[in-house]
């Protein structure tokens, strides 16, 4: 399984005015195929602030998932930048179009958001959920300006798939025809949700997710992450992604020097879904869940 070519190419933004010129060219890529409610989501003080964050959202999702805390953070004085993933937020809820998405596209996209919001806070934190934390982990690995990278409940490794299979899994995957399956077999396109997401999952896709994983875990045997402060946040009630992988992943990054990680796992007994970010989603706790994360975010 191809790995090369994963690594970081830094530009940073050299001024708040490159930052928002070079959002203006993502902004450029919602086209009007993309649903109004699902594009980048750019929140600014007008100028450079001491903090930036990025939120990367989760696969099938949109920017929309971390509007509420995006908010949160800016009424703390940040600069918040939530871009849109590739071949997400369109209106057509079932476009085939993330079945194209590669782990060389996250890769970019998370290079070129940390790029940015170098420009807008002097310093910078990155998180993500899901597949976004697969994103906050390489910026993690890749990026030594980034202050802070957040995983959260990260899809380093698909539950149940044991990790032994992962790659195997992801090889066998790619080489196949992509299939479809919905995300709620029963229900499909008419499960609740919040409206923006995709009710279908790509094989492909999660493959390519695994593939990005694979090229953190792969450095991470070896050399402890660029980014000085890690932080790890998981959901024991998580049926989705496979916590143990992160955490070996942390113990690898651990074993290579890294000396500033921060763990954190929601309990089991509060019964969170996998997106513990979307106020929207159906079992929702943000009022629990956010107080939490905004802690844990500005405490490095």
């Amino acid at each position: 399984m191809a790995t090369k070519g994963l690594t970081s190419k830094p530009h940073p933004a050299a001024s708040y005015a490159e930052a928002v010129a070079r959002i203006g060219a993502l902004q450029a890529e919602d086209t009007a195929a993309v649903s109004p409610v699902s594009r980048l989501i750019f929140l600014t003080h007008g100028q450079q602030a001491e903090r930036a964050i990025v939120f990367f959202h989760g696969y099938t999702s949109s920017p929309a998932q971390f509007r509420r805390l995006g908010e949160m953070f800016y009424e703390l004085g940040y600069n918040v930048l939530i871009p849109r993933l590739p071949h997400h937020g369109l209106s057509d809820r079932l476009a085939p179009d993330h079945a194209l998405l590669t782990a060389e596209e996250l890769a970019r996209l998370a290079d070129e958001a940390s790029d940015i919001a170098l420009g807008l806070g002097e310093q910078v934190t990155v998180a993500g959920l899901s597949m976004g934390g697969v994103m906050a982990g390489w910026a993690a690995q890749e990026r030594a300006e980034v202050s802070l990278a957040a995983p959260i409940a990260p899809g380093f490794g698909l539950y149940p798939l044991p990790a032994r299979l992962a790659r195997p899994f992801t090889h066998v995957t790619l080489r196949m025809p992509n299939v479809f399956r919905w995300w709620d077999p029963v229900l499909k396109d008419k499960a609740p949700d919040p409206g923006y997401g995709y009710p279908r999952y790509s094989t492909h896709a999660l493959a390519q997710m695994l593939r990005l994983s694979a090229a953190v875990q792969a450095k991470a045997k070896h050399k402890a992450p660029a980014t000085r402060n890690v932080l790890l946040v998981t959901n024991a009630n998580d049926l989705s992604v496979d916590n143990r992988t992160a955490q070996r992943l942390v113990a690898a990054w651990q074993r290579a020097g890294a000396e500033h990680i921060r763990c954190y796992e929601f309990p089991a007994g509060l019964g969170l879904p996998h997106d513990l970010i979307d106020p929207a989603e159906p079992l929702q706790q943000t009022d629990v869940v956010y107080p939490v994360l905004v802690e844990l975010l500005q405490g490095h």
